[in-house]
């Protein structure tokens, strides 16, 4: 754990907290990392996440969720996304791009203007909620293959390699430390381990190099990981095969 200090360049507790992590700018470059998403080798369902939950509503499988004065079940849709760590599915699951999903509806995979969120691919969501042969992606936090890769590129980039001095943070939404979020350091070699670290749920709101030659953004309310720094770093995060990369110039 660290002195809350180390992340007063990027916001005081104060002025902002960064409750969801600090929204970071684009320079000198930047790209977005999309949280992976994946497939059934069997092909489609038509079943979608929201309809197989009130089948098993209906059929006592599932409790309702009581909120009074709230119909929740005749208000709201199940999306079928998870919230913070995931990860491979296992087998009979492939990774879908969704650049590849995208191109199905032909539409965008971000579109123009917004953040990668749970908004995004709305042509592959019947009513809101995905089929459940897709695995969409998670809310808040890289999947966590695709954080060991960032991690490998970060330590390959670096002069300093797996030596390279780093700071953590956790925002408060995240931690639930409500005052001050959590903070820590060390060394890139070890941020990998970050990805279960008890603050969190997966990859942190932010970890950034004690230079500040780079740094990410894992927002709660987002299904990417935003990476600010060099063009050089940026094009290799491009040239990763385990991850999907995006520049998006209005975010």
């Amino acid at each position: 754990v660290a002195d809350r200090e180390l992340v007063s360049w990027l916001g005081t507790p104060e002025t902002d907290l960064g409750w969801c992590g600090y929204k970071i700018d684009s320079r000198p470059d930047a790209v977005w990392l999309l949280n992976a998403m994946y497939e059934r080798d069997s092909g489609s369902a038509e079943i979608t996440y929201d309809q197989q939950w009130r089948q098993r509503l209906a059929a006592g499988l599932e409790e309702p969720t009581v909120v009074p004065g709230f119909d929740l079940e005749a208000n709201s849709v199940v999306i079928g996304n998870e919230l913070g760590r995931s990860e491979h599915p296992g087998a009979g699951w492939k990774r879908l791009r969704w650049t590849e999903l995208a191109a199905r509806p032909g539409e965008s995979a971000v579109v123009e203007g917004r953040y990668p969120s749970s908004r995004s691919l709305s042509g592959a969501r019947a009513g809101g909620s995905w089929p459940v042969s897709i695995r969409p992606p998670a809310e808040g936090s890289l999947d966590r293959e695709s954080w060991q890769a960032l991690i490998d590129v970060l330590i390959a980039w670096s002069p300093d390699g797996a030596d390279t001095p780093c700071v953590a943070y956790f925002g408060p939404g995240v931690s639930g430390e409500f005052d001050s979020g959590v903070t820590v350091s060390g060394t890139l070699g070890g941020a990998a381990d970050l990805y279960d670290h008890p603050s969190g749920t997966g990859s942190p709101s932010n970890l950034w190099a004690a230079n500040r030659s780079w740094i990410t953004w894992s927002d709660w309310d987002l299904c990417a990981t935003k990476v600010a720094g060099p063009t050089e770093l940026i094009e290799q995060l491009q040239a990763k095969p385990e991850l999907e990369a995006l520049r998006l110039p209005w975010c």
